[in-house]
């Protein structure tokens, strides 16, 4: 099924017409019944003016609004006929019948989703959908109810993907949920697509809005991410205190300073990692005798 469009007759031409059938319809029903003698004249202006109010009314239904970003699928005796886009009052055969569909863009938040993620780890996840209808005959003839169809294929998509991908970043250029935002959007938004376009939706975006470990792990995996954060420091200061070792050895060399052996130079290196690495600040012992 796919949409047609459909020309329609200005209304307010249509309506101005129809008021004056409908002025005249009653002056020839009144005329015929006040002229009692008038025999087949009389009778003549009574049925002409029924015929011409019964055309009237019948044209009367016919007319029909249209807003901004609005669309009016037509359908004669159940076959579709086509799809009216055109703005303000319109008319078109009184027959054909009318389901207007809005096309204006439109967002929900899905529920708050409990599902496994790629590590099984059991996780709360919601999203925010941005969508419209771009083809009202696919909406209202290709699916049953198109915004519970959203509804509930969006919910679907948004438990696959979240199955897809880690809650955090175990290996380097690993993508996961907390921390690639715009990629897992992406994913999302492609799957909701495809589950869609056969329902004459386009998803304009999908992100992320609630993301959390479920209640029961919660607390267990905030002491994994302190622990992970708390190795991630001491390898970073560990790191930049053998770097600064190393380059107060090759200057003090460099200039001639002061000549150490190797056990001297183990016990300055030493000294330094603890002053460096050490998370309080260390009190100094000043050798006031020789070096050795």
């Amino acid at each position: 099924m796919k949409e047609r469009i459909l020309k329609s007759l200005p209304g307010i031409p249509v309506l101005f017409t129809i008021l004056l059938a409908g002025i005249v319809a009653i002056w020839l029903f009144i005329t015929g019944i006040g002229n009692p003698d008038g025999g087949v004249a009389s009778a003549g202006r009574i049925v002409a003016g029924v015929v011409l109010g019964i055309a009237a009314f019948l044209t009367l239904t016919g007319l029909f609004k249209i807003e901004p970003n609005q669309g009016a699928v037509l359908s004669l005796f159940g076959k579709y006929v086509g799809t009216v886009k055109e703005n303000g009052l319109r008319w078109n055969n009184p027959f054909y019948g009318k389901r207007k569909v809005s096309e204006r863009v439109r967002n929900f938040e899905s529920s708050r989703l409990k599902v496994n993620e790629l590590d099984g780890s059991p996780i709360e996840i919601a999203a925010v959908i941005v969508w419209r209808v771009f083809d009202c005959a696919e909406a209202v003839y290709n699916v049953d109810d198109y915004e519970s169809f959203v509804h509930i294929q969006s919910e679907s998509a948004l438990r696959a993907m979240a199955t897809s991908y880690p809650y955090d970043q175990h290996e380097e250029g690993q993508l996961a949920l907390r921390s690639h935002a715009n990629e897992v959007g992406q994913h999302l938004k492609d799957e909701l697509r495809a589950r869609l376009a056969d329902a004459g939706v386009e998803v304009l975006d999908a992100r992320i809005s609630h993301l959390a470990y479920a209640p029961e792990i919660a607390q267990a995996m905030l002491q994994r991410q302190q622990a992970n954060a708390i190795i991630a420091a001491r390898t970073r200061i560990v790191a930049g205190a053998v770097g600064m070792v190393e380059m107060a050895l090759g200057e003090l060399q460099k200039n001639g300073v002061v000549h150490l052996d190797e056990e001297r130079k183990a016990q300055m290196v030493s000294n330094l990692l603890v002053v460096l690495c050490g998370e309080r600040s260390t009190q100094p012992i000043v050798n006031a005798g020789t070096l050795y």
